[in-house]
């Protein structure tokens, strides 16, 4: 690892336990107004991210994530009292009721699970997320102007609304293109905060440089793929005979991180900010362990260039079994 001093945090859990300290490093905020455009595009080649403070009006995050669990106060996930806004875990329910999609657990298959997952499923579709949230203008002028991409700027319809409440598993180690392999792989993603997250509460975490072992990855599985016979459709599939269930790398960051001597870099998240990521930037999450057990509440959309093979799998709402 690197001999580089530790930055002071709160204790920090993942799948496979504890991160120490000397695994964890910070993720370098961006300001998107200072910044030039030539500077932020050098950052995110070099990087692998860019970690936008405050590019979204805070309001209009807020918004969305009172919308969100208004919709979803019917299965009582929310302690008594508090707002939809604030978004607070009633902690004498079962955490495994409420399962945050791509963790690998579908829910407890108990009424209340089912009646959650049903509501999850369905906010994909609310045009106050589909068109309000995840077409914000704010956000795709950005990705025009950073990409070059200008107006074949596309922004892919199926996206992930995560929730992750404490006690529940975390997001394990991946890339993005594992799952967009039918298109080029200049695809971006942009993972939002939709609420306030403490470094403690379940944000996303990114290996350092793992944008450059992420792409080694893939051309070590390409290869395998050749080699094992495989056809080229086989090969595309996230979920081949190379990879993990669910498509991951390894649902353990701290085994993964040690595997390959690198960090794991983390930050806490405002309401408005939103990290960019290349598609082959290695990420999971942390456990939910916020103090107020606030609900960690996120969703990752994907940009391509349409003057490029994309994959078009990718555009429609999330439907839960669409086999991506």
């Amino acid at each position: 690892m690197p001999s580089s001093t530790p930055p002071k945090l709160p204790d920090l859990y993942v799948n496979d336990g504890q991160l120490p300290l000397g695994m964890t490093g910070l993720l370098k905020p961006t300001d998107p107004y200072s910044a030039s455009v030539a500077e932020m595009r050098e950052s995110l080649a070099r990087d692998g991210y860019l970690f936008l403070k405050g590019l979204l009006p805070r309001e209009d995050v807020l918004r969305t994530r009172e919308r969100y669990f208004d919709m979803l106060s019917p299965t009582g996930i929310l302690k008594p009292g508090t707002s939809e806004m604030d978004g607070i875990f009633d902690a004498s329910k079962d955490p495994g009721d409420y399962p945050g999609f791509g963790t690998g657990k579908p829910g407890t298959g108990t009424a209340l699970s089912d009646q959650f997952m049903t509501l999850a499923l369905q906010s994909h579709s609310q045009s106050w997320y589909k068109d309000d949230f995840c077409k914000h203008p704010a956000m795709i002028s950005f990705v025009e102007k950073l990409t070059g991409w200008g107006k074949n700027t596309g922004s892919l319809d199926r996206t992930l609304l995560r929730n992750n409440v404490p006690g529940n598993k975390a997001i394990g180690v991946h890339y993005d293109y594992i799952f967009l392999r039918h298109g080029d792989d200049s695809v971006i993603t942009a993972w939002i905060p939709i609420g306030d997250v403490e470094v403690e509460g379940g944000g996303l975490i990114y290996l350092e440089k793992g944008h450059e072992l992420g792409k080694h990855i893939e051309h070590e599985f390409t290869q395998s793929a050749i080699s094992s016979g495989m056809t080229e459709e086989q090969a595309r599939s996230a979920f081949n005979t190379n990879m993990m269930s669910g498509g991951v790398l390894d649902s353990g960051p701290i085994s993964f991180g040690t595997k390959y001597q690198r960090r794991w870099l983390v930050s806490a998240y405002e309401a408005g900010d939103v990290v960019l990521h290349n598609s082959y930037m290695i990420h999971a999450s942390t456990m939910n362990y916020d103090k107020e057990n606030r609900i960690r509440l996120g969703t990752d959309l994907r940009f391509v260039d349409t003057s490029k093979v994309w994959d078009t799998r990718w555009a429609k709402v999330y439907e839960d079994g669409d086999g991506l």
